[in-house]
């Protein structure tokens, strides 16, 4: 069964801009940022969705500690962020359309932090703002059929998948298919979903934006229990998807490297030979002599094979 929302208004105009920022940043060549910003958003994403979860550690504390470096936290800290880094370095290996993948994510980014990490819960729960139950999950027995019919929506429905990324999101959310972990797992199913569309989005610290409106997030999901349908916090989500993707946008002053052009190419040209004249034709900004420094650079460091000389030469990713 479909999940219940509404296309509003608010959601078709986010989308319009979503869809414009997304060509600006591929004209941009910034659909795979620098290994610098790469790794940046990275950190910030994995901060940030800790710190939704109430994780006090800095970004320096946890790029310290995903580079092994002795840091005083909190053992369950320290494990929480080692788990994140994982499962964040893993998308590839996830399928976006299975239940299973799901739960061994799960298992990764809750181990060591809960007796039985990757397990769909078997009883009822409730979800307690102070004092107060703020959201009753569905029975223990209903969650297998309620996350099999998320799955199929996902995998099967026809709408758009910036939307579905955010119905699935909000489903899971609602459904509480753990015991604990729930929150993380809706982002980083989100964002795998999004990947799968675009891999702009395996680079975006979206967490982050959540994180600074971390009450509006909230007060998101909380309106759309009482509503009975997911339409408010779509339209939240997607107003953060697009402040992103601005925020990518004016990360351009990054200058590009031959390095980072030549992994660029990779995800374009894929295991094919191609010309000097195909690099120059995907780098429509760079001269020719800038082009044969970086094929000239690739070769030398054994990243790319050569075939024949000058202008006949042709090359392949090793």
């Amino acid at each position: 069964m479909k999940p219940p929302y509404d296309i509003t208004e608010i959601i078709l105009k986010q989308i319009a801009s979503i869809s414009e920022k997304i060509g600006e940043i591929k004209a941009a060549q910034l659909s795979k940022p620098p290994a610098v910003l790469r790794k940046k958003n990275k950190i910030k994403t994995i901060q940030s969705t800790l710190e939704i979860e109430g994780s006090t550690l800095t970004i320096e504390q946890v790029t310290a500690i995903i580079e092994n470096r002795r840091v005083a936290a909190p053992r369950k800290d320290i494990i929480e962020v080692q788990n994140a880094a994982a499962v964040y370095s893993s998308l590839h290996s996830f399928n976006v359309f299975s239940l299973k993948s799901l739960c061994e994510a799960h298992k990764m980014l809750m181990n060591g932090l809960l007796d039985n990490p990757g397990k769909l819960r078997g009883k009822s729960v409730g979800i307690l703002k102070g004092s107060q139950v703020a959201h009753v999950a569905p029975p223990g027995d209903m969650v297998q059929p309620l996350m099999n019919d998320l799955f199929k929506y996902l995998k099967n429905d026809s709408e758009l998948v910036l939307i579905k990324s955010c119905v699935f999101h909000y489903e899971l959310e609602f459904i509480h298919p753990f015991i604990d972990g729930n929150g993380r797992m809706g982002r980083l199913w989100q964002t795998l979903i999004l990947k799968n569309q675009n891999p702009v989005f395996e680079f975006l610290p979206v967490e982050g934006l959540i994180k600074e409106s971390q009450a509006d997030y909230y007060s998101a999901l909380s309106k759309s229990d009482k509503a009975g349908n997911s339409t408010l916090f779509i339209e939240f989500m997607l107003e953060i998807i697009d402040k992103t993707l601005e925020e990518l946008l004016k990360s351009q002053n990054f200058a590009l490297t031959a390095e980072n052009r030549i992994d660029l190419f990779r995800d374009s040209i894929k295991d094919e030979f191609f010309s000097r004249q195909d690099y120059l034709r995907f780098f429509k900004k760079i001269s020719s002599a800038t082009a044969s420094r970086d094929l000239k650079f690739a070769v030398d460091m054994h990243i790319l094979k050569k075939r024949g000389d000058k202008r006949t030469a042709k090359y392949k990713f090793n």
